[in-house]
């Protein structure tokens, strides 16, 4: 029996009992707050593509907020009020974010995610060594750079997204403007295990269906086991979670056949998903998923000032938060990802031998979206868009 199932998602705020016994409130209302902001700003960035997307959005809320710890005045006041921090202590903020930081990675949790984030200001510009612990706090660095070398500075940049990625990040940037005052950056790098593992002895090519006129066959895995479904009715989406072998989950968003999905990410918000995660029930189901790689930078300025984030890159922002004389003005904000998705994690038995009958099946054969968070915080580590998943 073939089962036709939706899911979809832009970015989400997923408090689970676990997370309601190990954050604490503030921790779950800076969660809350980075999910909001992670959501509108994954639409803002969906919006301009019509191929594969894929965000990490607490590393770009860390990002963004250590940034944040430098600003002043109404440059302060705007940078808040557009990362969804607005009300919260200035003071508190960095160490909400070391909790966070502290809660997803407690444990052992999550250790297949790896992820940087750095303020690279001129050389020009001085840094105090206050600056420079709030960002650690951030679980970032600052490094000053000589811009006026953009080989130089380039190199020293991708060095430090390799090094943060374990060499799965690469040419974070290309080029340089000598002129640039400050850059900010983020790198991110997760691979899959998925609990229970797809067998890669099943995999084998499938028609995905990229759009009614385009038709391409990926390595499509496959599993049949227990899994925890929803299904809303009212925008036509299914939801299916699959479990990750380090503790996060990643669901799995596929529209009905006649509902576009771009449509349906500008319907989700973080009440949605939250909803949505309430009603997952455990069903036998046997899902193929193709096998894909994505790998993603953007160059965010000009997404940020459509969220209203535009003082700070204008000549009167005010940075002297970070302790010199003078104070730059953002230049770029730079962010890459890269997500993999197969079998690793080794082949299992199938169960699906121990069903009475064959189950119901989940192909996942045309775009759909996906969310990657762990469930004990409620934190949302990537989410993305898979129109065509043999591209990147």
């Amino acid at each position: 029996m073939i089962l036709s199932i939706s899911l979809c998602v832009g970015v989400l705020v997923l408090v689970s009992p676990a997370s309601c016994q190990t954050a604490s409130g503030p921790v779950q209302d800076l969660v809350q707050r980075n999910v909001d902001f992670g959501a509108r700003l994954y639409r803002a960035v969906a919006s301009r593509s019509d191929g594969n997307v894929l965000l990490a959005p607490l590393t770009l809320s860390s990002a963004l907020s250590a940034l944040s710890g430098a600003a002043a005045g109404p440059t302060a006041q705007q940078l808040l009020q557009g990362l969804n921090l607005n009300g919260l202590d200035p003071q508190n903020i960095p160490e909400l974010f070391q909790s966070l930081r502290d809660l997803v990675s407690e444990g052992g949790r999550v250790l297949d995610l790896k992820q940087g984030v750095a303020v690279f200001p001129a050389q020009t510009f001085q840094v105090s060594q206050a600056y420079t612990d709030l960002v650690q706090k951030l679980g970032g660095t600052v490094q000053t750079l000589n811009y006026a070398a953009p080989q130089e500075a380039t190199d020293t940049i991708n060095h430090w997204a390799q090094t943060q990625t374990a060499e799965q990040v690469w040419d974070l940037v290309t080029n340089l403007d000598p002129q640039t005052q400050l850059l900010l950056a983020s790198a991110a790098s997760y691979q899959t295990r998925f609990r229970p593992a797809f067998n890669a002895s099943v995999t084998q090519g499938e028609r995905f269906f990229v759009d009614k006129y385009h038709v391409v066959v990926p390595p499509m895995m496959m599993r049949a086991d227990k899994y925890f479904l929803a299904y809303d009715r009212l925008l036509k989406v299914g939801v299916l979670k699959l479990p990750m072998a380090d503790g996060a989950a990643m669901l799995v968003v596929l529209p009905d056949e006649d509902v576009d999905v771009t449509a349906v990410e500008e319907e989700v918000t973080g009440e949605k998903i939250r909803s949505w995660i309430r009603q997952l029930k455990k069903t036998k189901l046997e899902v193929q998923l193709p096998r894909f790689l994505l790998e993603r930078s953007y160059s965010l300025s000009d997404v940020l000032q459509t969220l209203d984030i535009t003082q700070v890159f204008q000549d009167a922002a005010d940075l002297s938060g970070m302790g010199g004389a003078k104070s730059p003005t953002l230049t770029q904000v730079i962010s890459k990802s890269v997500f993999t998705v197969d079998e690793s994690g080794g082949a299992s038995d199938d169960p699906a031998s121990s069903f009475s009958s064959l189950p119901p099946r989940l192909t996942v054969n045309r775009p759909f979206l996906f969310i990657v968070y762990e469930p004990a915080s409620g934190s949302v580590l990537l989410m993305g868009r898979v129109v065509d998943p043999t591209k990147k």
